[in-house]
């Protein structure tokens, strides 16, 4: 009998089914988890990653915005036309300087109005020979306007400014692109698209002169260009500060339709016309992105070819 009540025992202890204390377990597994987490905590939220950045920014912050760039040169504008242009599109200037006895025509009368309206340029009477010495003898016509040197931000302004408005950073940063109009082109339209800023090389590259200004057509005095050293260190630390290096080649890997990384925090690298991008510059790309042209042609102006890819950012960012 007591074999048999042993072996009984063996079997009901082998048996599926509950255990003490298993409804105990159940029940917590049925508890919620609590209340969804905010937005900024959230890993993988776009509200996360702003926020992130928004910390790293601030721990490094400087005291007080600087102007870390290094300042251009002074310009001299000559010629009548030349003069009235950029005082019509609002090209800083210091100072007017008209010829002694100047034939009072209806073109000077123009630039002394404009001048006049400005109300912060000094109007200066110089004797022709002087005119000639300034301008190492160019032809003048007896007006000449001064340019100041343009004053560049620092990169990390750039990027600053963005967190500060809680939107990711898009920026335009140029490679080999030395003609002044393509640079205020991509200026005008980097301010038309929503972007942050523009970064330019301070040597083999066009910065911002007249020609520059006038091409931004005012918008120059909203949109900050920095200008750096070494493009391709400045943009390993904008990678180092989480933002995208998406680079434009005729060649790249994907389009500028496909691109998801668009969709976030990117600077947008544009080459020369002829050489496109450096191989460094190019090596440091996360990503390089070419724009599907069915008409066949080769390549696109570089004002023309930022302004497609900053209106595809634009669309992404507010669909």
């Amino acid at each position: 009998m007591a074999g048999n009540s042993q072996r009984r025992n063996r079997r009901t202890s082998n048996k599926k089914g509950a255990t003490v204390g298993s409804g105990g377990q159940r029940r917590k597994g049925l508890e919620g988890k609590g209340p969804t987490p905010k937005a900024e905590d959230r890993k993988g939220h776009k509200a996360f990653r702003v926020s992130n950045a928004i910390a790293r920014q601030a721990a490094k912050r400087r005291p007080a915005p600087r102007r870390g760039g290094p300042k251009g040169t002074s310009e001299m504008v000559v010629g009548r036309n030349p003069v009235f242009e950029a005082l019509r599109d609002g090209v800083p200037a210091t100072t007017l300087y008209v010829q002694q006895f100047i034939d009072n025509d209806e073109r000077v009368r123009d630039v002394l109005k404009l001048a006049g309206e400005r109300g912060n340029i000094n109007l200066m009477e110089a004797p022709r020979q002087e005119l000639d010495r300034m301008t190492n003898g160019l032809n003048h016509q007896g007006l000449v306007l001064q340019v100041p040197p343009y004053e560049y931000a620092h990169p990390d302004d750039l990027t600053a400014a963005a967190y500060d408005a809680h939107e990711d950073p898009l920026i335009v940063a140029l490679d080999g692109v030395t003609d002044p109009r393509n640079l205020g082109a991509i200026v005008r339209s980097t301010s038309a698209f929503g972007g942050h800023g523009v970064v330019v090389p301070e040597r083999r590259a066009a910065g911002m002169t007249a020609g520059a200004w006038k091409s931004s057509a005012g918008t120059a005095a909203r949109t900050p260009v920095a200008r750096v050293t070494n493009l391709t260190r400045a943009l390993e630390g904008f990678q180092k500060d989480g933002l995208t290096v998406v680079g434009l080649a005729a060649d790249g890997e994907h389009t500028v339709e496909d691109l998801e990384a668009l969709d976030g925090p990117v600077v947008i690298v544009i080459g020369s016309e002829g050489k496109g991008l450096g191989r460094l510059v190019g090596e440091t790309c996360d990503y390089r992105v070419r724009i599907a042209m069915p008409g066949g042609a080769e390549s696109l102006n570089a004002g023309v070819a930022a302004g497609i890819v900053l209106y595809e950012v634009a669309r992404r960012r507010n669909r």
